[in-house]
């Protein structure tokens, strides 16, 4: 039984395997709209969430399975006081397989050690989001033909981004991969990922505090929100929340095939005018987060040998 706590539990041949998947999926959608017919996903999630929670859902449904769980820790037993562990263990008796989110670190991680069924990351604090990472390099790989040879730029807020976090951790593992980190110094990258992960594995980066000085050199930029709940404070939200807007001024100094993503939602950090413009691709990228679940819980259920 394997679960997926973070993007390291996938080795690269493993990914790529998903995302082979993915595109037979997204090629023929209806040859797989029955793989998982008597398969129950459980949705386990302690802090709102519109676009993973229901990309689960609608994964589990296209397969032909079904959904329970619940939407926020209000209406489950935490209230009450259960811990994660004894939850998941009741929940191993309902479900084949469970997508968590939660507000704590490592909540995800202690949920699979008790765990009869396969458990999935849906993003647990400031920490990981491999599921977002693997619609991220998915929507990257369809659109640019490839995940080598790359520069990305990853802009807001890199210290509690937990999508920016994931997509730097895999990335990285790809053969010339070149970042540049775009931050006010509040919120730039954690030490633990400059130091494990860029600099003793030599991988190219920088670090700077103005998008457009750099936009030009990007392949794929990556933007992210300041996250309001991540603060401490309200005074210091304020002052950093507009750090950077992406408007048309801006994506007029950028390469004529760099693709703009960003993991929504969306607040102010990109006006809504760049919406019209072909390299911006972050709703198309909601699409390929479903195709990619489904590839999920296929390869975790085992279910991926239907005749191809």
């Amino acid at each position: 039984m394997k679960h997926i706590i973070t993007p390291l539990d996938l080795s690269i041949k493993e990914m790529d395997s998903y995302l082979d998947l993915a595109d037979r999926i997204m090629a023929a959608p209806k040859k797989f709209s029955h793989v998982c017919d008597g398969k129950k996903l459980a949705t386990l999630f302690y802090e709102p969430s519109t676009r993973t929670r229901l990309s689960f859902e609608a994964a589990m449904l296209n397969l032909g399975g079904s959904v329970l769980g619940f939407s926020s820790s209000e209406s489950s037993s935490a209230t009450k006081g259960e811990n994660v562990a004894d939850t998941i263990r009741v929940i191993s008796s309902f479900a084949d397989i469970c997508a968590i989110r939660h507000p704590k670190e490592g909540a995800p991680m202690v949920a699979a050690q008790y765990s009869k069924i396969p458990v999935v990351n849906a993003g647990d604090g400031g920490h990981q989001h491999p599921t977002q990472t693997l619609t991220d390099i998915l929507t990257i790989r369809a659109l640019k033909g490839r995940l080598q040879g790359l520069t990305v730029g990853l802009c807001g807020d890199l210290k509690f981004g937990r999508t920016a976090h994931s997509l730097i951790t895999t990335l990285a593992r790809y053969a010339n991969i070149r970042f540049v980190l775009i931050s006010p110094l509040e919120l730039k990258i954690p030490d633990y990922i400059r130091d494990t992960t860029l600099i003793q594995k030599n991988i190219p980066f920088q670090e700077v505090e103005r998008l457009e000085n750099i936009i030009g050199d990007l392949d794929v930029l990556y933007m992210t929100r300041v996250q309001r709940e991540r603060f401490f404070n309200e005074e210091d939200y304020v002052r950093l929340k507009d750090s950077y807007i992406l408007d048309m001024a801006k994506m007029n100094l950028a390469k004529k095939d760099m693709i703009v993503l960003h993991p929504l939602p969306r607040v102010n950090e990109i006006a809504t005018e760049v919406d019209q413009d072909p390299r911006a691709v972050y709703f198309e990228q909601v699409q390929y987060g479903v195709y990619i679940r489904m590839a999920l819980i296929m390869k975790l259920l085992e279910v991926d040998d239907i005749e191809r």
